[in-house]
């Protein structure tokens, strides 16, 4: 029975096709909501705000879908690679393979049908997108350093950051994001009632 059971929570080459499919729009959503600030170096520091508003229905869908340990992780593996590719800071790559994890968990242990529970989970994931940020301003000269080597971005770009970037911008972020994933967390939730309702998932 016990060994049926750890089958059943095992996810199946159909449940990673879905976390992949999942993954790619999750990803999509993100940089439409992120793209116009991170393309302006004044706006920059609202990106992570504005990447936790689209996808939030995305990770709630993601959970109730698949509803099994492994989904977010692979989710959080997923976008770093992209992350990765694409240039950004390697804390941003870590955070979001760290994060994943983390919210993986958290929203695992409600069963994947405790929203409260799942909106935790995905706040604390989209915090990844704060940790280059964090960099920035906690150790700007490495910061600098790597990414004037790694990104595409012109040196005109960062001198900007820089002259814009004030201390208490960073707790402001943080905040901000957390309170953006809710928000995002909650319209997922008036969006997709009856799917959510169907699966069983709670308030």
């Amino acid at each position: 029975m016990s060994k049926q059971l750890s089958k059943a929570n095992k996810l199946t080459v159909k449940d990673m096709v879905t976390t992949g499919i999942f993954s790619t729009i999750f990803t999509v959503f993100m940089l439409l909501g992120g793209v116009f600030f991170a393309t302006n170096p004044v706006l920059t520091f609202l990106m992570p705000l504005g990447a936790a508003l689209l996808p939030g229905p995305v990770y709630l869908l993601l959970s109730a879908k698949v509803s099994k340990k492994g989904s977010i992780t692979i989710l959080g593996l997923l976008v770093g690679i992209f992350m990765f590719i694409t240039g950004m800071h390697w804390s941003m790559v870590v955070g979001f393979m760290v994060l994943g994890i983390i919210a993986d968990i958290i929203t695992a242990s409600g069963k994947y049908k405790n929203f409260k529970l799942t909106i935790i989970g995905y706040s604390l994931f989209m915090l990844a997108n704060t940790t280059s940020y964090a960099m920035f301003f906690l150790d700007q000269k490495n910061y600098l350093a790597y990414m004037q080597k790694n990104s595409t971005a012109n040196p005109a770009y960062f001198d900007t950051m820089v002259s814009t970037g004030q201390s208490w911008m960073l707790p402001a972020i943080i905040i901000g994001t957390i309170i953006c994933a809710v928000i995002s967390g909650l319209i997922g939730k008036k969006l997709l009632r009856k799917q959510f309702r169907k699966a069983g998932i709670v308030s």
